[in-house]
């Protein structure tokens, strides 16, 4: 198990975390996600043991020390992916893979190497040099190397920020799939909802400097504590209550994502078409509700400057009050 207790850093006066608390079982997969700036990859360098802390970090019993106590930064069982992959330009995919690998049993670093490079989908590319990669390839390289010494616990930062979109879906999957196999812990700081979303057993979301919001993706997602973490997730409207009820009075506020939003004809909430935006299944459209701007999901395009009604699940208005 991983633990935290109230650790905290300031690169200079201002802190960049302040009194974080948390902890994590063995083989859990949690996303830290937030503005940039937030402190996301600052969390993963204090784990690792790059930064020093006065608060507390423990895997299991043992306490992490850090900088101030180990010359060499970081922990045998923690492996740290960061957003420089620090690659050896000379060497094959293969060769940067092995590389911290026992070359006591060829054969078992060989079909180690070979599993990793299934893994990232670059067995096609094992004997290519490091120096000829695109970005994305040598991201997916440093990835498989990440994993060659199986860790206990493995801390990404942006893992995907350079891959091809049509490739990084499977990637992840394949990814995540082989990390719940193994049973590895995995923190995973994004800006991508869908690695939060989609694979994440915990979501932890920063701000000035604090947790602000933690929960399952799901609790998250569905009932967002406000605007700033539903942001994080897509479009997000924040609607005020008296332009979806004639009887509101009050200036309360509700969050409403774009797909909660459905064209009504027979809807007495009406709404200007402003513009289309086509997103392949879907078009995003912006509407104004009473001089305020929405945006609604919707099968087809609509005429712009045409009036249409709107509709809202009546249980999802009460729920998000």
């Amino acid at each position: 198990m991983l633990k935290l207790k109230n650790v905290s850093f300031a690169y200079l006066e201002k802190p960049v975390l302040k009194n974080l608390s948390f902890s994590l079982k063995k083989g859990e997969n949690l996303s830290v996600i937030g503005e940039s700036g937030c402190g996301k990859s600052t969390l993963l360098k204090l784990i690792y043991g790059l930064l020093h802390t006065d608060g507390k970090i423990f895997w299991n019993d043992q306490e992490l020390l850090g900088p101030q106590y180990n010359i060499v930064p970081g922990e045998p069982f923690i492996k740290y992916l960061a957003q420089d992959f620090d690659l050896m330009p000379p060497l094959t995919v293969a060769e940067n893979i092995g590389k911290h690998l026992s070359n006591m049993y060829p054969r078992k670093k060989t079909r180690r190497v070979k599993e990793l490079l299934e893994v990232v989908e670059m067995t096609e590319l094992a004997d290519e040099k490091a120096k000829h990669l695109s970005g994305g390839q040598q991201q997916r390289v440093a990835l498989a190397r990440a994993l060659a010494n199986e860790p206990e616990l493995l801390l990404l930062d942006e893992p995907f920020s350079h891959i091809d979109h049509f490739r990084k879906n499977n990637l992840r999957r394949q990814l995540f799939s082989y990390l719940a196999e193994k049973n590895i812990t995995c923190i995973v700081a994004t800006h991508d909802s869908t690695d939060a979303l989609s694979f994440a057993d915990k979501t932890i979301v920063l701000k000035n400097a604090k947790i602000h919001a933690e929960g399952s993706p799901k609790q998250l997602y569905q009932n967002p504590p406000n605007k700033y973490v539903a942001s994080l997730f897509g479009e997000i409207n924040e609607i005020m209550l008296k332009n979806l009820d004639r009887s509101e009075t009050s200036r309360k506020k509700i969050l409403v994502y774009p797909h909660e939003i459905s064209v009504s004809n027979k809807s007495e909430i009406k709404v200007g078409v402003r513009k289309n935006f086509f997103r392949g299944q879907h078009y995003l459209i912006k509407a104004d509700l009473n001089d305020q701007d929405i945006f609604i999901e919707n099968p087809t395009n609509l005429k712009e400057g045409d009036t249409i009604g709107i509709k809202i699940s009546p249980k999802l208005i009460e729920a998000r009050k």
